[in-house]
């Protein structure tokens, strides 16, 4: 007797390529994504100027043919900053879900399997975890653990661990309850075989959409960090550290503020549009 698990089949995959395909607003998030990510990856052989190389004859220069987006408040090259920015936050939003998502997802795909006191337990640590609202407790880790970029990834991890307990909890419990699955414990499918073929690939899709929303949540929280000195240090560039300078010098030098500002409307608009049309394109309620 065999057991053939719901889960992601190879017509299943095509139909969600073409529902993001169908999808504007997912190919625009997408495309976003994807300029930024490839600008972030080539920084190093741009033929770009020093983002540290500071020129005490260009302070505060407004955008020119030089300097495209202006210089900042000791003569650094914005374009440069800005671009090399680029890797610290996407590099934030991306290692920070990725510990969220490493740690949660096991601890809720334990309490959705095993309930008893397992899941009580791990349900009371992630109740007092959302006690605090996410940027409170993560400026309290990184505050905690020093001012770095490291340590505001993990400071971003671990606040937002709880929200893929609480969606791998809920989603195990599903598909705990799927005929298919049942089936497999009947004929003596042991528990991490269990979780590994069926429960794994079942409650992919939706954390997957909910990694992609939460990588946009994870960049502002990084920005806020560096903004409040917790997170990428000087002279190091972060779109949020840039913000926290420009702040300085609005009247004399608005460009500075200007640039960073879009830059993470841009991208954390990107992140959303991708994720909402990725939930979409994942619906099983739409076949």
């Amino acid at each position: 007797m065999s057991v053939a698990a719901e889960p992601v089949l190879p017509q299943r995959r095509s139909r969600v390529l073409g529902r993001i395909a169908a999808n504007p607003a997912a190919l625009v998030g997408g495309g976003m994504v994807a300029f930024f990510v490839v600008i972030a990856i080539l920084a190093p052989i741009l033929p770009i100027a020093d983002p540290i190389k500071t020129s005490w004859t260009a302070v505060r220069k407004a955008p020119s043919a030089v300097h495209w987006l202006g210089t900042d408040e000791i003569g650094r090259d914005l374009l440069s900053r800005m671009i090399w920015g680029a890797q610290a936050s996407l590099l934030a939003g991306v290692v920070s879900v990725a510990i969220a998502v490493l740690l949660g997802v096991p601890l809720g795909v334990a309490a959705g399997s095993l309930r008893g006191w397992t899941d009580a337990a791990i349900s009371r640590l992630t109740e007092a975890l959302l006690a605090a609202p996410f940027l409170i407790l993560a400026i309290a880790l990184a505050a905690f653990l020093g001012p770095s970029l490291s340590n505001a990834m993990i400071a971003i991890g671990l606040s937002a661990m709880p929200v893929f307990i609480r969606l791998a909890r809920a989603q195990t419990m599903t598909v705990m309850t799927e005929d298919y699955v049942e089936s497999a414990r009947a004929i003596g499918v042991g528990p991490l075989a269990l979780v590994w073929r069926y429960i794994l690939p079942n409650i992919f899709p939706p954390i997957l959409v909910q990694s992609t929303l939460t990588i946009a949540t994870a960049i502002i929280a990084e920005a806020s960090l560096s903004f409040l000195g917790l997170g990428q240090q000087p002279p190091a560039p972060s779109w949020g550290s840039m913000l926290n300078v420009a702040k300085n010098f609005l009247d004399q030098a608005p460009w500075m503020a200007l640039w960073p500002g879009i830059a993470i409307f841009l991208v954390v608009l990107g992140f959303n549009l991708l994720g909402d049309g990725l939930r979409d394109a994942l619906d099983p309620r739409d076949g």
